[in-house]
């Protein structure tokens, strides 16, 4: 049920649930929760931050093993700290999480881990927040889960028969944990290729999707991002050139630093659109495909089904302005996709939006 804002929400609070305030509470540990912090904390807001993860940096190290960002070390650190190691190094999964947890430990930021927050309402003029044993209560919550959610699995995948396994991108580490047998990995973005490439040193592996485009490492004799953060940083939603990106935001983002020809060397057979599953077989246009193992790299959708307000559009996103919703004050979103620049959902780049929200939060 949704709970009008304004009106009050008295859900009993379980005897054996201690009861905690905050000015502010921040759901989420990442780097855009641990950006949101260092904000906070410069201004002397009273807050916490809540992590469903065992571990600071867990969301990263739990991915799979041969993970490495797409922006360099330069482009890659959080306000105040910049990421360690030389500038155009691409740092890998274990060294962001090790970052992200130094990073709180280096500015003592007040991170409750292993703390999941279940559901999100409003009680009177307070939101109120549940966890396993402990209800929250602040005049402002900041949502900082980021854009990777639940994944998004296309409902073709139930008509394959029972024999042909299949994995989430966000279940994958690597060769080694998967069953035997031929692979096909759907979706030719940056996961999937870096998966299929993978995998085809090991096995026959088929990569399925229509191109997604893809742009060099290096041009004209400097990194890429040396190239294009500048332009990701300067133009934001307010200006038309940063509506221009956001709109292409929706589709599937380039490769970065692997060209099609790449693909084809290390092994891996490039095949069409996984469009139809006939008599137990999967077809990628016209081509009958036979995997033991199929790996959907599809991306992923919005699961905001623990927050009880009415702040969500047709499409599950939450309605803002640069992180802020008008229809709940005190509601704030950060480390969304594009939130106010193409950078919003990157380390390097969350840090300004956050001190935007803290600087909201302060005036409120």
């Amino acid at each position: 049920m949704t709970i009008p804002i304004g009106l009050t929400h008295r859900a009993k609070t379980p005897p054996s649930t201690r009861l905690e305030f905050y000015d502010t509470i921040v759901v989420g540990g990442g780097q855009a929760g641990l950006a949101a912090g260092h904000h906070l904390a410069q201004k002397d807001i009273d807050f916490l931050i809540l992590d469903g993860n065992d571990r600071i940096g867990d969301s990263w190290r739990n991915r799979w093993d041969s993970l490495q960002l797409f922006t360099p070390a330069r482009y890659s650190g959080l306000p105040g700290l910049p990421f360690p190691g030389r500038p155009l190094d691409l740092p890998n999964k274990n060294q962001v999480g090790d970052y992200l947890e130094r990073y709180a430990e280096h500015f003592d930021l007040p991170v409750r881990s292993g703390t999941r927050v279940t559901h999100l309402a409003m009680d009177g003029d307070r939101f109120v927040l549940h966890t396993a044993g402990v209800t929250y209560q602040a005049n402002s919550v900041i949502v900082a889960t980021g854009p990777f959610q639940k994944p998004r699995v296309p409902a073709i995948a139930s008509q394959l028969p029972r024999a042909v396994q299949q994995f989430h991108s966000s279940d994958y580490q690597n060769p080694l944990h998967l069953p035997p047998g031929d692979v096909l990995v759907v979706g030719v973005g940056n996961s999937g290729a870096q998966i299929a490439m993978e995998l085809a040193k090991s096995r026959q592996v088929w990569l399925a999707g229509r191109e997604s485009g893809h742009l060099r490492r290096r041009l004209l004799g400097r990194d890429l991002y040396d190239w294009i953060w500048p332009i990701f940083t300067r133009f934001d939603a307010d200006t038309m050139i940063g509506r221009r990106m956001k709109r292409r935001t929706r589709a599937t983002d380039p490769l970065i630093g692997i060209a099609p020809s790449d693909i084809v060397r290390s092994g891996v057979t490039r095949v069409g659109r996984l469009t139809e599953v006939r008599d137990g077989q999967p077809f990628c246009e016209d081509r009958a495909i036979d995997p033991a193992v199929v790996i959907w790299c599809t991306g992923f959708t919005a699961d905001y089904g623990w927050i009880d307000l009415p702040v969500f559009g047709d499409d599950g996103y939450p309605r803002h302005d640069r992180g802020v919703v008008a229809e709940a004050p005190g509601l704030y979103f950060l480390g969304l996709r594009f939130l106010h620049r193409r950078t919003s959902a990157l380390i390097g780049g969350v840090g300004a939006d956050a001190a935007y929200v803290a600087e909201v939060i302060l005036k409120s």
